[in-house]
């Protein structure tokens, strides 16, 4: 069974979260952008063991968390190649903001697109499969919960928004394309777990995102 939990964490607030298999107890960690103590607490109350930290980019506020968390648990750190070499740049790329984060430690392993992640054992476990959408950042990946309904989208879409395209790597048009082509591909039901802000769904952002129906051109 699918053991699912959200916090906000680091110093921009961003949402990281827990995906569990709750018979093997194994989990992993979704953009532990800080507050790892708070981290460690879900994980403690929900009785899972971080098996995989996932960064869906590799942007400061995301993955501040890593080196702790991964000190902590011995966890592997998953993330696209394209970010892979940004994560030993961490503190240079904070401080531009004023913020102090520390470098992350090296990943462990490179996420694909379709690439299959299984918490658990058999056809029993919790499956994530993975989407390559750049747009925000070169490297941005989605997170499917298959069977779930569930999408943990990173920094590519919000609730009425969408990411920035104005920082390095960013492209509007590559953004918007990632969206349509890899997410409005699921049913509109589908819920939308994005880096900040509220949940939403794929059937909300294709009626209403300003960014998605063509109203607002970027």
């Amino acid at each position: 069974m699918l053991l699912f939990d959200s916090l906000e964490t680091g110093p921009l607030m961003v949402n990281c979260y827990i995906v569990g298999d709750s018979e093997t107890k194994q989990a992993a960690v979704v953009d532990p952008g800080g507050h790892v103590g708070a981290i460690r607490s879900a994980l403690d109350t929900l009785g899972l063991t971080c098996k995989y930290i996932i960064n869906t980019h590799a942007h400061f506020d995301h993955v501040g968390g890593n080196g702790e968390l991964k000190k902590a648990t011995d966890a592997k750190i998953l993330i696209h190649k394209a970010e892979a070499a940004w994560l030993g740049e961490l503190t240079e790329h904070a401080r531009m903001f004023g913020v102090h984060v520390e470098n992350s430690p090296p990943a462990d392993g490179n996420l694909e697109e379709g690439q299959i992640i299984k918490l658990g054992k058999g056809d029993d476990g919790i499956t994530l499969k993975v989407h390559h959408t750049p747009g925000h950042s070169p490297g941005s990946v989605c997170l499917v919960v298959e069977g779930q309904k569930k999408i943990m989208v990173g920094d590519l879409v919000f609730a009425g928004s969408i990411g920035r395209t104005d920082l390095p790597g960013g492209d509007f048009d590559t953004l918007i394309d990632s969206v349509k082509s890899k997410i409005f591909t699921y049913a509109d039901d589908t819920k939308l777990y994005s880096g900040h802000g509220p949940v939403t769904s794929i059937g909300r952002e294709k009626r209403s995102n300003p960014f998605l129906t063509g109203k607002y051109r970027g």
